[in-house]
């Protein structure tokens, strides 16, 4: 199976979300902040989703280089990231696909022949944008996949994208409706040996939407550095994700929560943050930055342990040049009348480009990612 990558390019990340003062993240007023920020994300998305496809493409996240594969293009690098966190999660691709990909000497399957049958995998992509990963996924993996974001028009877009690539591989789609009308919301489409489905939903609300125990695999890139809640999400993560023992539970894998994302140095000055992580904040719309050892002491409050060859990696040498990339995607004058058409949102996202590029620069702005397993 080969998987259409003619049309992605590479492209910032996708869903910025407000700015708040860590010291009063928990009060009402700061909740009631959150929401009216929350209201203008899906509003800038709404809007602006169709633009940024057609800059960007389907995978609304960074590429992975390595010294091995430094003259990826940047459709290739951000399937190679996709492909480090599988890895990272035990669940390598065949070495046919690897070398179709050109994966580097650390990506590569052990063996070149196994005689296992692929799992079937329940896996909800949080914060899946156009639905890029998604439908990877459910492709290559031949996984079922659910797919969750707050912007109506990304369901939209993802569903005309899916529609598009199935038709293109099978010449049909076999469908199971839940939504009605023109509300795609829900749809499930089979893709694959594997199926996709998107769900227009807050992502601080998935613990309550969800029958617990649903997913093999919670996956997030690059949005829950975006959720203002982060507490809220490791645990609702680890009342998704199926324990090993239950009788649902797929080939007796443990639930997995896999993260790529962006985070803040330990450690830093007051000079360091304001250069460095206050203009990314501001410009991305983002709550205060985490680090890695935050995430690793709030997966482990929810009852989840690093799992063995899923250890936190700071890949930031290897991601960094999608800020170059996306830096000269933007010249475009017509893309700057249409970001002030919109309004200083979409114009302060642009400019914080510079910022992302230079905090990697310096140090101080870090890309991890991780790997989890519930216990239990």
């Amino acid at each position: 199976m080969t998987i259409d990558i003619s049309q992605e390019t590479a492209a910032p990340p996708a869903i910025p979300v407000a700015k708040q003062p860590a010291d009063v993240a928990d009060d009402s007023s700061s909740a009631t902040s959150f929401a009216s920020l929350k209201d203008r994300i899906k509003s800038h998305y709404d809007i602006c989703s169709n633009y940024y496809l057609s800059l960007w493409g389907q995978h609304i996240h960074h590429g992975y280089w390595t010294p091995e594969t430094d003259n990826l293009t940047k459709e290739i690098a951000q399937v190679h990231l996709i492909e480090l966190l599988l890895s990272r999660a035990g669940h390598q691709c065949s070495p046919d696909y690897a070398q179709q990909l050109g994966l580097p000497s650390h990506l590569q399957p052990a063996s070149k022949s196994t005689n296992e049958q692929p799992l079937k995998l329940r896996v909800l992509d949080v914060g899946c944008g156009v639905g890029g990963t998604t439908r990877y996924l459910a492709e290559q993996r031949g996984w079922d996949v659910t797919g969750v974001t707050i912007s109506s028009e990304q369901i939209k877009i993802a569903y005309e994208l899916t529609d598009k690539l199935v038709a293109g591989t099978n010449g049909s789609s076999t469908t199971q409706t839940v939504a009605t009308g023109q509300d795609r919301s829900g749809e499930k489409i089979s893709v694959g040996k594997g199926s996709v489905q998107y769900i227009q939903l807050d992502a601080e609300k998935m613990g309550d939407h969800f029958p617990h125990g649903t997913f093999d695999i919670v996956w997030i890139s690059e949005a829950l550095s975006h959720l203002p809640n982060k507490d809220l999400f490791f645990r609702s993560s680890s009342l998704l994700l199926k324990n090993q023992n239950d009788n649902n539970s797929t080939e007796k894998e443990k639930g997995k929560l896999v993260i790529a994302d962006w985070l803040k140095a330990p450690d830093l000055t007051q000079k360091q943050f304001d250069e460095d992580i206050d203009p990314i904040e501001v410009g991305m719309l983002l709550p205060p930055l985490d680090t890695m050892d935050g995430y690793l002491n709030k997966a482990e409050q929810n009852g989840l342990r690093v799992r063995e060859g899923g250890e936190a990696m700071d890949v930031s040498a290897n991601v960094k040049r999608t800020w170059d990339i996306s830096l000269s995607l933007i010249q475009s004058p017509s893309l700057w009348a249409f970001a002030f058409s919109q309004g200083r949102d979409v114009v302060a996202f642009l400019r914080a480009f510079q910022a992302m590029r230079r905090g990697f620069g310096n140090g101080n702005f870090r890309y991890g990612v991780v790997v989890f397993e519930k216990e239990g």
